[in-house]
């Protein structure tokens, strides 16, 4: 069986929930990445945050991302899933709630992320097809 661990991709490194925005855009652009896990003090998960989050909700209302936190784009509770969960398991959470980046837990500590990359690297060319049209949907 393969589970989410098989895939996913490991060490994610996190954008501090006291961060700025700007701070966090810059990880982003250090890191090559459209995405960064939001973490507390405890280094417990406390959400996502994507460059697209940080154009509509800062950039394009004219807020200033060098003193708006991160904290602030947390919303609510993260999607994530256990790192021994089968991988079918990660592709249904994905298509149902949408997301093109899944947080991968071990317990309470993040440990890696599934993006649409790994899911189209990892599995076939249809269960991938299947996954990005899902999550895809409006």
């Amino acid at each position: 069986m393969t589970v989410a661990r098989d895939i996913m991709t490991p060490d994610p490194q996190c954008a501090g929930i006291g961060q700025t925005i700007g701070e966090a855009a810059t990880l982003m652009r250090d890191l090559d990445v459209g995405a960064l896990p939001i973490c507390g003090d405890d280094g417990k998960l406390a959400g996502m945050i994507t460059d697209r989050d940080i154009v509509v909700k800062v950039v394009a209302v004219g807020r200033d991302p060098g003193s708006v936190k991160v904290s602030e784009l947390a919303d609510g509770e993260p999607v994530t899933v256990g790192a021994d969960d089968d991988v079918r398991e990660a592709l249904r959470v994905m298509q149902e709630y949408q997301v093109r980046r899944l947080p991968v837990i071990d317990g309470h500590e993040l440990v890696g992320i599934i993006s649409q990359a790994d899911v189209a690297l990892s599995l076939s060319a249809a269960e991938t097809g299947e996954t990005v049209e899902e999550i895809s949907e409006a």
